[in-house]
């Protein structure tokens, strides 16, 4: 049986199910990847969570991540080229207004307990009526959330408060 090719798109799940001694490798890479430790968010982010998303949240190149994990499984190095995913907004947008937040769900909790905030989170950003925003607070960033928003044509602003909390406000372009 072949084991599985690293590319950008492999899950982190599926990585890790076929070639576990790279968990240690990740976590080396960046200290954001501890929380592969933890049982619960390990069986579920990790199932959405694809190696490009990963770089973003770890801070690093993802051409150098997926090269860096299949050299260590034997695999030949490749090219990567950068998709438009990953373009995260981190400034202040001129939309962002506090006084227009009209909801705000913190992941951390739902995470912890192993549940997938993904499609509360998107039920909620698709409820936004003209120009009311959504907060998220999440222990890391969020990047399949903000990946599937951007697919959705919903805008972001990535505000991160510390090591382990990022605010992420979202608004419906359209309704704006």
């Amino acid at each position: 049986m072949e084991k599985l090719l690293i590319t950008p798109k492999t899950k982190i799940f599926d990585l890790l199910e076929a070639y576990p001694q790279l968990e240690d490798i990740l976590i080396n890479l960046a200290p954001q990847f501890k929380k592969l430790k933890n049982p619960i968010l390990r069986t579920t982010i990790t199932k959405i969570t694809n190696l490009s998303q990963a770089a973003i949240i770890g801070g690093l190149n993802v051409e150098e991540l997926v090269n860096r994990l299949r050299s260590e499984v034997g695999q030949s190095l490749t090219e990567i080229q950068e998709t438009g995913q990953g373009n995260y907004i981190i400034g202040q947008p001129e939309w962002f207004n506090e006084d227009l937040v009209v909801n705000t769900i913190d992941i951390r909790d739902m995470l912890h307990a192993g549940e997938q905030p993904v499609h509360e989170v998107l039920s909620a950003i698709k409820r936004l009526k003209n120009k009311e925003i959504l907060k998220v607070v999440a222990p890391f960033i969020p990047a399949p959330l903000i990946d599937k928003s951007l697919s959705l044509k919903y805008s972001h602003w990535l505000n991160k408060k510390g090591d382990e909390e990022f605010w992420v406000f979202f608004i419906n372009e359209s309704a704006k």
